[in-house]
């Protein structure tokens, strides 16, 4: 069983499909016999996403700073609740505590932690799979940037490679499943 750090939205105000994609994530998470590892909170996708994996019988391991816990946004439901004290401490102990990593839509916050593992992987601190969900060609023009950054030179070919692109979740878990062994 492997630990599978999912970054997505904790925004209240989304539309239903966003909350339905995260909350099939979960549950496919804890149907492939994974623990989910998310960012704590108990709101938006973030919050769908840790109910799905339980509906389905799976762990959840939520890493949250206090200062979300203080605002009362925490998974108070999670198998194991680790409070940081800041947002960089957050990150460190995610993907301290993550075998791989799945982005589904979201905000600067989400792109903030895709960032943050994908950079650490090529300075190469660490080779875990990170796979980015682009349903409904949501990160389609932030992919379209990337690869126009990388023929400028601004990205190298062998980083932007890293990165594994799927347009489902089945197909997300799919790809980092051989990575999981």
């Amino acid at each position: 069983m492997a630990a599978i750090c999912v970054f997505c939205a904790s925004s209240r105000t989304l539309d239903p499909r966003w909350l339905d994609l995260a909350a099939e994530t979960g549950a496919e998470i804890a149907r492939r016999g994974h623990t989910l590892v998310s960012g704590g909170g108990c709101v938006g996708m973030m919050g769908a996403l840790a109910d799905g994996a339980r509906s389905a019988g799976g762990a959840t391991v939520g890493v949250i700073p206090q200062s979300l816990v203080d605002l009362e946004v925490a998974d108070l439901a999670s198998d194991e609740l680790l409070v940081t004290a800041s947002m960089a401490d957050r990150k460190t102990l995610m993907i301290e505590r993550s075998d791989a990593f799945l982005t589904l839509p979201g905000g600067l916050g989400t792109l903030d932690e895709l960032f943050e593992v994908w950079t650490t992987a090529t300075l190469a601190l660490h080779a875990k799979p990170m796979v980015l969900v682009d349903a409904d060609g949501f990160y389609r023009p932030l992919l379209d940037w990337l690869a126009s950054a990388a023929d400028q030179n601004f990205l190298k070919p062998a980083g932007l490679s890293l990165l594994t692109v799927a347009d489902s979740v089945p197909a997300a878990l799919d790809a980092l499943e051989p990575h999981l062994r």
